[in-house]
């Protein structure tokens, strides 16, 4: 790589050896120069110790903001607690505490991809560049899924996909509701009634009782028989919903299932649970490691989204517009 006085250097952040992987083929070279007056590229991705990681990003960042970086980017492929950030007080707070760690520590720009709540971007500030993996997923659904069965598609909207279908030229399903489980957060009080009445005899809080909201179990309108069934969401963590969908996906007759999804987490007991059910593959893509569970579970593939994270960093290192990446994406991708 041929570096001028203003060129800029990529580092790969150390947590897992997925992250290093990703770096390599994101650069293609190991850079070890000066940083001064350079723009700075850190490439961390989010391994099962998130706040191990997040140090890490944190510690980089400062070092190369005392030694006179001019920008230092965060390359953060998985943004973590990205699902906890709804507008919620708790999701703000986390939301908040982690931008301006990461603003007070030396970060000017961050690159990522799909968050799972977009609106976080407004608590930052210095820029977000929110990459989509939609081009990536739906490319594999060309390639490999449509060209080697000769049977009709369908996209499930269990997750609000509809952009995918629109662009597959497919037909759309709809799943609704959700399977039940048990209740584990019972104890934790958040469901807990106040006292009528306080020990000294006084009348404590009474409200008026409410209906509680339930969602029926999983149903699925339209016509899935006979046909390859693809779920499309941006992140798979614990996969009880998705086997409970391929479960009634199986008896309405589809061919295959696929479930797609951007950030594949696959916490806990989730390999097995893939590899029992009636899922047929699970596709994700290399922002999260999850070599371990490959190893457990064969139907878990891997789409690389190196290319359009290299060509971000090539953008903007050179001043040039991030329009070009988003050509063609729908509002829901």
């Amino acid at each position: 790589m041929n570096v001028s006085r203003s060129g800029y250097r990529v580092f790969s952040a150390n947590s897992t050896t997925a992250c290093t992987e990703l770096a390599k083929k994101i650069t293609e070279v190991d850079v070890k120069e000066s940083v001064r007056g350079q723009d700075i590229f850190i490439i961390q991705t989010i391994p099962r110790d998130v706040n191990t990681a997040i140090m890490e990003l944190l510690v980089m960042a400062y070092a190369l903001k005392t030694s006179c970086a001019k920008n230092i980017i965060g390359v953060i492929p998985y943004f973590p607690y990205s699902k906890q950030c709804k507008m919620r007080k708790r999701g703000s707070i986390v939301c908040k505490l982690l931008s301006s760690m990461l603003a007070k520590a030396g970060l000017t720009h961050i690159i990522t991809m799909d968050l799972h709540q977009k609106e976080i971007q407004g608590f930052f500030s210095f820029p977000v560049d929110n990459l989509r993996a939609s081009p990536f997923l739906i490319q594999y659904i060309q390639e490999e899924v449509r060209l080697h069965y000769n049977v009709h598609s369908v996209m499930l909207s269990l997750f609000l996909k509809q952009s995918y279908a629109e662009r597959l030229r497919l037909g759309l399903a709809v799943m609704h509701g959700e399977a039940h489980h048990s209740e584990s957060d019972m104890a934790d009080g958040r469901h807990s009634p106040p006292l009528s009445r306080t020990t000294t005899g006084h009348t404590g809080l009474e409200l008026p009782l409410m209906m509680a909201k339930e969602k029926p179990p999983i149903t699925v309108v339209g016509d899935v028989g006979g046909r390859i069934a693809i779920i499309v969401d941006d992140i798979i963590d614990d996969v009880e919903d998705f086997v409970a969908a391929a479960d009634i996906l199986k008896e309405r007759g589809a061919y295959k299932i696929y479930i797609m999804a951007t950030h594949g987490l696959l916490s806990a007991e989730a390999p097995r649970l893939i590899e029992e059910s009636a899922i047929d593959e699970v596709v994700v893509t290399n922002t999260v490691p999850h070599e371990v569970q490959k190893l457990q579970c064969p139907k878990i593939k891997t789409v690389d989204v190196s290319m359009i994270l290299a060509e971000a960093i090539r953008r903007i290192h050179n001043g040039e517009s991030m329009a070009y990446l988003f050509r063609n994406i729908a509002v829901d991708d």
